[in-house]
């Protein structure tokens, strides 16, 4: 009882460990945009990010649940198994953000689930059903997200074309802010809420709850924990969204922030989990093109694009290796 008290104690650890990473390396994509415009200073930007992702996680739980019950089967996933998972996380994480380049933790963490359920399970451990709204979420954050962007691009050049510059771009300037907001709250909304799903996951499994569920603490917990992670910045992440990619002014920050963020927002609603990093990076491409295509700098992109590519596979492996090792030891 004592060793699995122990270990049940090491798993909650890792997942908030995991939860602090995600705020550090993935909540600087919303507000990228509004530092790299200078519309807001870095520090200010961040303190805004930290309150409004820290009120996000704790404004629903359809994404929690998709998680915590969707993806794998509960059964399959033993404390060893739970703590793999944050492991492949907190490595992959820390690696890119060293790097300075904006994966996806979404896709890190729902790979590193899959590994270690499957670990666990076989084939039988994942569930189609939870997978087929990643793939939603896979689209929308590619797809939706650029095309919004591109046509919200047209719609103001159309609508802004003959109006003052200093009084357009204070116009905008607002709004981009507003929108960046907008866009820390939903990343809250969505990524802060898988490691919910993830954290009530490992009470059941660690026999601390008889079902599935979220309680308020565990939410309150976990919000916490990703907007103390926010806090810490991530500033390589967001020269690299922010400048790297494309320059942006304030009306095509706007533009970015809004489209992720709308896009965001109505997958939380569902409970899709999507990548609010694929999100953001899609809407700024998106930008860029609607206005000019050679406004994209498409070396950067190609290199974020090969570590999306990357995250799934290896954070599945990782979590795959050290799952069936743990799940041993442990037996």
């Amino acid at each position: 009882m004592d060793a699995l008290t122990t270990g049940v104690v090491i798993a909650l650890l890792a997942v908030l460990v995991a939860e602090f990473v995600n705020g550090w390396t993935d909540a600087p994509n919303a507000i990228a945009t509004v530092v790299s415009t200078g519309v807001m200073t870095p520090r200010s930007a961040i303190l805004m990010a930290v309150v409004l992702n820290t009120l996000g996680a704790m404004s629903g739980t359809a994404v929690a649940t998709t998680v915590g019950q969707g993806i794998v089967t509960p059964s399959a996933m033993t404390i060893p198994a739970i703590t793999s998972t944050m492991v492949a996380i907190i490595a992959w994480g820390t690696l890119a953000a060293k790097l300075g380049i904006p994966v996806s933790k979404s896709h890190a963490l729902l790979a590193g689930l899959a590994g270690a359920g499957f670990a666990g399970g076989g084939f039988d451990a994942l569930q189609w059903h939870g997978w087929q709204k990643v793939g939603i979420g896979l689209v929308c954050s590619i797809l939706i997200g650029f095309i919004i962007a591109v046509l919200l691009v047209r719609i103001i050049i159309r609508i802004a074309a003959n109006a003052s510059p200093h009084r357009a771009k204070r116009t905008f300037d607002y709004l981009q802010m507003g929108s960046a907001a907008f866009m820390a709250f939903n990343h809250g909304l969505n990524d802060g809420q898988k490691f919910m799903g993830v954290f009530a996951l490992t009470l059941l499994a660690g026999g601390v709850t008889d079902e599935f569920s979220i309680p308020w603490w565990v939410i309150l917990i976990c919000a916490v924990t990703m907007g103390i992670g926010t806090s810490a910045g991530g500033w390589r992440i967001i020269e690299t969204i922010g400048n790297k990619m494309a320059r942006l002014t304030s009306w095509q920050g706007f533009a970015a922030t809004a489209s992720a963020s709308s896009t965001i927002f109505v997958a939380s609603l569902y409970g899709v989990p999507l990548s609010t990093t694929h999100t953001i990076t899609s809407a700024i491409v998106g930008v860029g093109a609607g206005k000019r295509v050679s406004d994209v700098r498409w070396g950067v992109l190609r290199r974020v694009v090969m570590a999306w590519v990357l995250t799934f596979p290896s954070c599945a492996l990782i979590a795959y290796v050290a799952a069936l090792i743990a799940n041993h030891l442990w037996a």
